[in-house]
């Protein structure tokens, strides 16, 4: 049996709704049947009466476990300032690519704690991890995208050990990003961004 839990976290907006719902539903169900959880039919239901008495901004978590029981937690949501700029680091921490559970969202988050705990939040909104061989990867909760001069976005290919992160999805489906392994080497020359569903995208400033 699973030791973990699914795992979906996602933007409601009074005005325009849920964030990338239909995508984050296609994930969840294809997490699912990857990993023998049972189809989470009543998600969509579940999300929509949780929100139905919300008047502002909320974060929705939502989790389903191996025997099929969903929960959805909310919590108020702030949503970032205009002109935000993150600072980022890249952690020793590795990924290993070769790990089948790297490209679901679930529970098992060791890797992204322990490379979060390589710096304070003072030093870093968000930390880079790159996989064995050394290829820039995502961040601990955001994908991560990179843009040289006028060009596209580019992002790092699922095959290199990362999540397939739903901002990550919808960018590339609009033609907006395009995937491209990432060096360290290449962190210095590229304009950066991090980002999910819930934030967006946010540029950010990294110290090599």
């Amino acid at each position: 049996m699973n030791d973990f839990v699914l795992i979906e976290t996602l933007g409601w907006n009074p005005q325009t709704g849920f964030s990338c719902l239909p995508l984050h539903l296609a994930r969840l169900f294809h997490s699912a049947q990857a990993l023998g959880f049972p189809p989470p039919l009543t998600a969509e239901s579940r999300l929509k009466a949780a929100v139905s008495e919300a008047k502002s901004h909320a974060r929705l978590r939502l989790t389903l476990a191996t025997d099929g029981t969903i929960s959805v937690t909310v919590t108020p949501y702030i949503p970032l300032p205009n002109g935000t700029v993150w600072t980022v680091k890249l952690a020793a921490t590795r990924l290993t690519s070769a790990d089948p559970l790297i490209r679901h969202k679930t529970s098992r988050r060791a890797v992204y704690e322990a490379a979060r705990a390589e710096f304070s939040t003072q030093e870093a909104n968000e930390v880079l991890l790159c996989n064995e061989d050394g290829l820039v990867c995502e961040g601990t909760f955001t994908s991560l995208f990179a843009r040289k001069n006028h060009g596209p976005l580019k992002t790092p290919p699922l095959a290199n050990g990362l999540l397939a992160g739903v901002l990550r999805q919808s960018l590339l489906k609009d033609g907006k990003a395009v995937e491209q392994t990432l060096t360290i080497a290449d962190l210095a020359t590229h304009t950066l961004f991090v980002g999910n569903s819930l934030r967006g995208l946010i540029p950010v400033k990294i110290n090599l």
